[in-house]
C-alpha cells in the first residue's frame, strides 16, 4: 500500500471518531413501543440477519442501504414496506429509526460504526468488529463516549453454553485450565472453492457504488471479482480468522475472563484453494494469555470431518463444546456442551448437560434497546477478539511470531 493512501485512510478514520461527541438523543422507548431499525449492508450475511430481524416480536424494519442496486431489489422483495437507499448515511439521517445493524464487508465496519453513533443510533455491528487493530482502537474510544446501545455479532455470546462453561470454572469443577484447544473443519462439494461467488451479470460500475467500497483503499477500475468475493483479500478481509476464529476466540475470552493476548503466531497458507486469493485456507495459530494459559486454533477447507468446537482443559475437569461435524456436501449437527471428570476417583459434577435455553441474540439487542442495558456481546468482547485475530493474521503476514505491543503499534497493510 502507498503511504500517502495508509496516511488518508488513518486520517478518514480518525475523523469519524472525532465527529461523534454526542449525538442527537434517541427517543425514548416504553417496554411495549415498536422499536424500528434501518440495515446497512444486505448481502450474504445482512440478509440473514434480515430474516432474523423480521422475527423478532414488536420490531419494524423501516429500511435498508446498500451499494449494490441487486442487494437493495432483493432486500425489498423480502420486506416489501421497506425504503431503500444507496447510501447509509441518507439512512443515518432518517429521524424515525432507533437502531441500526451494520451487515457491511469487513473493511468498511468501522465508518459505519462511527457514523451510526455520531448520528445518535443503537447498534449491532457484525463481527469482526473492525478491519485493524486502529480501528478497534477508534471504535472503542468512540463506543465509551456514547450512551448508545451496542451489540456485536458474536451470537455464541448468547449462548447458554457459555453461561455453563463459566458456572463450571467459577465453581472450581474444572480446576485450573492452562490449555484450550479449538478448530474448524469445513469443505465444499468438488470443484466448488470457499468463498467463491459467481459474479452476477448486473455486477457492473453503473450498478454499484464502487468508491464507496474501496473505502480509501488505492483508487482501480472496478472489479466485479473483487466486489463479490472481498473475503479472499487481505486490503478487504481477515481471512477465515476474522470470519470464523474470531466468533471462538470470543467464546473462550468470555468463558475465562481472559484479557488481550501476550503473543500470537500463526502458520499455514493457501493448501487447498488454489485460485489466486491471498487469505490463506489452512491455519494454525497459538494464542499466549497472561496467567499461564495457551490457546491453539486450527483451520482447513479441505475436510469437515470434526466441525468446530472447543475443548477447555482444566486439572479437574474438561469443558467441551462441540457443534458437531457436517459432512462434505451438507447436513448440520446439534451443539451441545458437556464436563468430564479428569479422574474416574473423583465426582462426576455436571456430567452431561445440554444447552442452556438462549435468548436469541438479535431479541437481545432489541430487549436492551428498550431497557438500555448492557448487551450481551460488548464493544470490550468485540474488542478483545478484533486485537487477538488481527494479531494472528498480522504474525501470518510476518511470518514471526508477534507480542502485543508490537501489534498495538503496527500501522494497517493493504
Amino acid at each position: 500500500m502507498a503511504t500517502n493512501s495508509r496516511r488518508e485512510f488513518l486520517k478518514d478514520a480518525a475523523m469519524g471518531a472525532a465527529v461523534l461527541a454526542a449525538g442527537p438523543a434517541a427517543r425514548a422507548l416504553g417496554a411495549n413501543d415498536r422499536v424500528r431499525v434501518g440495515m446497512i449492508g444486505v448481502g450474504g450475511r445482512g440478509q440473514e440477519l434480515l430474516h432474523e430481524v423480521l422475527r423478532v416480536p414488536n420490531v419494524q424494519l423501516v429500511a435498508i442501504a446498500d451499494i449494490y442496486s441487486r442487494r437493495r431489489e432483493e432486500a425489498k422483495k423480502l420486506a416489501p414496506e421497506i425504503q431503500t437507499l444507496d447510501d447509509h448515511r441518507r439512512l443515518l439521517d432518517m429521524k424515525d429509526i432507533d437502531g441500526v445493524l451494520v451487515a457491511s464487508p469487513l473493511h468498511i465496519h468501522a465508518r459505519h460504526f462511527l457514523d451510526a453513533l455520531a448520528a445518535g443510533k443503537d447498534l449491532y455491528s457484525e463481527k469482526t468488529m473492525t478491519w485493524s487493530i486502529p480501528e478497534a482502537e477508534q471504535c472503542r474510544a468512540a463506543a465509551t463516549k456514547s450512551d448508545r446501545v451496542i451489540q456485536i455479532g458474536l451470537q455464541h455470546e448468547s449462548s447458554g453454553s457459555l453461561a455453563d462453561a463459566r458456572k463450571w470454572i467459577k465453581d472450581g469443577t474444572v480446576g485450573k485450565i492452562t490449555q484450550v484447544e479449538s478448530w474448524m473443519s469445513r469443505n465444499t462439494p468438488r470443484g466448488k472453492g470457499q468463498w467463491v461467488r459467481a459474479v452476477p451479470p448486473d455486477c457492473t460500475a453503473e450498478n454499484v457504488n464502487w468508491k464507496a467500497f474501496l473505502n480509501g483503499r488505492p483508487e482501480r477500475p472496478f472489479d466485479g471479482f473483487r466486489f463479490m468475493n472481498w473475503r479472499l483479500y487481505w486490503e478487504f478481509s481477515g481471512g477465515n480468522v476474522t470470519e470464523n476464529m474470531v466468533h471462538q476466540i470470543a467464546w473462550i475470552m468470555s468463558a475465562l475472563d481472559l484479557p488481550l493476548p501476550a503473543a500470537a503466531y500463526m502458520s499455514g497458507g493457501v493448501f487447498s484453494e488454489k485460485d489466486g486469493r491471498e487469505v490463506p485456507d489452512t491455519i494454525v495459530v497459538t494464542l499466549d494469555f497472561p496467567g499461564d494459559v495457551v490457546v491453539t486454533w486450527q483451520s482447513t477447507f479441505s475436510n469437515s470431518r470434526y466441525g468446530l468446537g472447543e475443548r477447555l482443559l482444566g486439572s479437574d475437569g474438561t469443558v467441551e463444546h462441540v457443534a458437531g461435524a457436517n459432512d462434505m456436501v451438507s447436513g448440520r449437527s446439534a451443539e451441545s456442551i458437556r464436563y468430564y471428570p479428569e479422574k474416574v476417583n473423583r465426582p462426576e459434577g455436571a456430567a452431561l448437560t445440554g444447552e442452556s435455553r438462549t435468548q436469541n441474540h438479535m431479541a437481545n439487542w432489541i430487549d436492551c434497546i428498550r431497557s438500555r442495558k448492557t448487551p450481551n456481546a460488548t464493544v470490550e468482547i468485540g474488542y478483545r477478539s478484533a486485537i487477538a485475530a488481527h494479531m494472528a493474521n498480522l504474525s501470518y503476514r510476518r511470518k514471526q511470531r508477534i507480542t502485543l505491543e508490537e501489534a498495538m503499534s503496527a500501522q494497517p497493510e493493504f
